[in-house]
């Protein structure tokens, strides 16, 4: 099998860039980073403690089960590569029940899907639902990370 086509042979792929500069890759986006920074955003819980939207303040639905297992999965592995596999911290603060106590899950949730400006908590809003941020902000107030893997 030939590496050449009609536009000549394929580029080599040695990390540099033709003409000095090296290839660096992403920074790797974190869920952990945007919820462990959650305590300075917009709310998003109604009176009722529904989950509500970071933007407009309005109820959102809850995630059904197979995306809670998916949010579940990116909040033990994404999270945790910054604040720690059990969530006790590491490059970021720690994201447990007592750390997260007397954060509104508003907060928390708006923190996942805005990010904090100037710090490595990138924005996740892209990714995520405003339920799915409140969803997972109110499973680590709850104490998610006291639970058995």
């Amino acid at each position: 099998m030939s590496c050449v086509n009609d536009r000549g042979p394929a580029p080599r792929d040695d990390g540099v860039i033709r003409g000095g500069s090296t290839w660096r890759p992403p920074v790797p986006f974190s869920l952990a980073g945007a919820l462990a920074l959650a305590a300075l955003a917009a709310p998003l819980a109604g009176a009722d403690g529904a989950p509500t939207s970071p933007a407009t303040g309005t109820p959102g639905p809850e995630p059904v089960p197979a995306r809670q297992r998916e949010l579940m999965t990116l909040l033990r592995q994404d999270c945790g590569s910054c604040h720690g596999m059990r969530l006790t911290g590491g490059l970021g603060p720690a994201l447990t029940r007592d750390a997260l106590k007397d954060k509104p899950r508003e907060h928390v949730a708006a923190t996942i899907v805005h990010g904090r400006p100037g710090t490595p908590m990138p924005p996740w809003g892209r990714f995520l639902s405003d339920a799915d941020a409140s969803w997972l902000a109110a499973r680590l107030i709850d104490g998610v990370s006291d639970a058995p893997h």
